[in-house]
């Protein structure tokens, strides 16, 4: 009943919203407020602005787009700032035909429907509001009315009208209201894709049965014996998807699969703002049109001599995949959230190493020394260390068609859907996702043979990344556990490198243990063995000047040795209490475990396998 009574509100807010009177009433409205008589490119970027935006680590991230679309900030920021504001302020890119060009499930179909069902619903806004001639299958701006000599009055008002009256318009102007513009009546209308009204889509078919009325429009034989002639606009349906899309949006999908004879309608609606339909005069049209393509189709495209025409009146914008690994796993959680897990539990960091495959396989191998492909993957996704943004920036350039090429995201959720759903399957991890990856490799449509080899090399890394993710897990686990542990481990290691600096003097060596803890610990920091000195010369007159302030050296300031140490921590841990206890069966559940389970999402057969996992890397080295 409830779900009733808000059906029965949302209805009546729509007969709120309803407005219809005459010409001379909607001229007030638009003297009063202007921006009512804008171009549909003006109305499209004042929706996405009016979202709002916020600075994020690539740059102004839209919100309009932002739940929808990852990791491509700079793609829409192209489209909104270089293209859709000038367009909006009337400038010459508005008569250009906007491509989005990238590689199959880079999201250039998401940029459009999310222009589409965002038109729909800010229509029904005060801001969005669209008014239209009444009778007008194209529902025309009724400025059309006023004659071209008049229009520059309205010019000094900021009110700037272009194209002329359809020719149903024309005639029901002439018949109906007897050339009386200020009676015509105009009506508040609302775009919507199911019926209709503002947005129009052309998907192309088998060009010898595709009938170019589904663009333009076409006659009414029931109704010509009535008028007398073809060429009475009454005797021909104005209900082509370039009619339709009148005052909104235009999309061609896979664009350059058109027949030629579509593509030539393009040519004078982009630069003209018209197209020609039946025996009538040029119709005029505002709408943004938006094809996208592949990038096989575009070249062979622009290597046809025939379509230069066409292709300087393109506006390019290419639509590379996301090659930020944060960001491709936001893609694949919203994916899974449309469907339904069934019970199914999926372990943490999962998404994450499909992720760290799929942006792999779309880098391209960095020509810069001490740059190695997984630290580029990781620079590229925040984690620059040292790197400064000018260095990252000239990192990128290096590849410039890097992301157009990959693994694509369809792909990859639906080996993750797969593996969700085998058989007697209670958990899904990391490498249970890798491994449903590699199976589905050589049934891959657009993957050669001779590729397969370097993506199962690629997922081999993302095996590695998922096990250096889970031992961080771990390792916290056992430090939460275990709070004084990585203290003592401290504490034994500044002991032992205390006495292996001081030993000229006592006249004795570090024993083989000692010598070992300090090798493991400055292993992990990396140091090779001609800078250890160093290190712990420097590293002991730190702590030494602590103490004589009277304060504790807090070993975890230092990133690095924090792992280091946390990492000793693990290994003992694993040694001490695990190594007679079988891990895959039942039974009370190492401390560690619990932490796992309780606090960082996994369940009892995700957290058994991770410490096996694990173990097996951490518990001998």
């Amino acid at each position: 009943m409830d779900l009733i009574a808000r059906i029965k509100k949302h209805e009546k807010k729509q007969e709120e919203l309803s407005w219809e009177g005459p010409f001379r009433e909607y001229l007030e409205l638009v003297l009063e407020n202007p921006s009512l008589a804008c171009s549909a490119h003006q109305r499209i970027y004042d929706m996405i602005i009016s979202a709002g935006w916020e600075e994020g680590a690539c740059g102004k991230r839209y919100k309009f787009f932002s739940r929808e679309l990852f990791g491509i900030e700079e793609t829409l920021r192209r489209f909104v700032e270089d293209y859709l504001k000038p367009a909006a302020l009337g400038m010459d890119v508005k008569r250009r035909v906007l491509l989005f060009l990238g590689p199959v499930g880079s999201g250039k179909s998401t940029i459009v429907n999310l222009i589409k069902r965002g038109l729909e619903t800010y229509s029904k806004t005060e801001a969005g509001a669209l008014y239209g001639i009444k009778g007008c299958p194209m529902h025309e701006e009724p400025l059309h009315l006023v004659p071209y000599e008049l229009r520059g009055e309205l010019k000094k008002r900021g009110i700037h009208v272009e194209g002329s009256l359809c020719p149903l318009c024309r005639v029901m102007l002439r018949e109906k209201y007897h050339g009386r513009i200020e009676d015509v009546l105009v009506e508040r209308f609302f775009l919507s894709e199911e019926n209709r009204v503002g947005i129009g889509t052309f998907v192309p078919s088998d060009p010898k049965s595709q009938d170019i009325a589904e663009l333009t429009g076409s006659l009414d034989f029931s109704t010509i014996a009535e008028y007398g002639t073809e060429s009475d606009p009454r005797a021909y349906k104005f209900d082509g998807e370039l009619n339709k899309a009148n005052r909104g949006v235009m999309e061609f999908q896979e664009l350059f699969k058109c027949d030629e004879k579509f593509l030539y309608h393009l040519l004078s609606l982009a630069q003209e703002g018209n197209f020609k339909a039946g025996r009538f005069a040029l119709i005029s049209a505002d709408e943004m049109v938006i094809g996208h393509t592949n990038q096989a189709e575009y070249e062979e495209f622009i290597r046809n001599g025939r379509n230069e025409a066409l292709a300087s009146r393109l506006y390019v914008i290419p639509v590379p995949y996301n090659l930020r690994v944060s960001e491709e796993e936001r893609i694949y959680r919203k994916l899974l959230n449309l469907s339904q897990l069934g019970g199914v539990h999926l372990a943490p960091h999962s998404l994450r190493a499909a992720a760290v495959f799929s942006v792999l396989t779309r880098l391209e191998d960095p020509c810069r020394q001490g740059v190695s492909l997984i630290k580029k993957m990781h620079l590229y996704d925040g984690k620059g260390g040292d790197f400064s943004r000018r260095e990252l920036e000239q990192l990128r350039q290096e590849s410039p068609g890097e992301g157009m090429k990959g693994i694509d995201p369809r792909y990859v959720i639906n080996r993750v859907c797969s593996a969700l759903a085998a058989d007697d399957c209670s958990c899904v991890n990391g490498l249970d996702v890798l491994d449903s990856l590699k199976k589905g490799l050589p049934y891959h449509p657009l993957i050669s043979q001779g590729q397969i080899d370097g993506f199962v090399h690629l997922l081999l890394l993302a095996g590695n990344e998922y096990r250096a993710l889970l031992r961080q897990d771990l390792t916290e686990a056992c430090v939460q556990c275990f709070p004084q542990a990585a203290h003592r481990v401290f504490k034994e290691y500044f002991d032992c490198l205390s006495f292996y600096l001081t030993q000229p003097i006592s006249g004795t060596s570090p024993t083989a243990d000692e010598i070992d803890l300090m090798d493991k610990i400055e292993g992990h920091l990396e140091i090779g063995s001609s800078s250890r000195k160093v290190f712990r010369e420097e590293l002991y007159h730190r702590v030494k000047k602590f103490s004589a302030m009277g304060r504790d050296f807090d070993y975890s300031a230092h990133p690095g040795l924090k792992e280091a140490v946390e990492g000793e921590v693990l290994r003992r841990v694993l040694l001490e209490e695990c190594q007679d206890r079988d891990l895959s069966c039942g039974g009370q559940n190492p401390p560690m475990m619990h932490v796992l389970i309780e606090q960082f999402g996994y369940c009892p057969v995700c957290a058994h396998a991770a410490v096996r996992e694990v173990s097996s890397v951490v518990r001998f080295s």
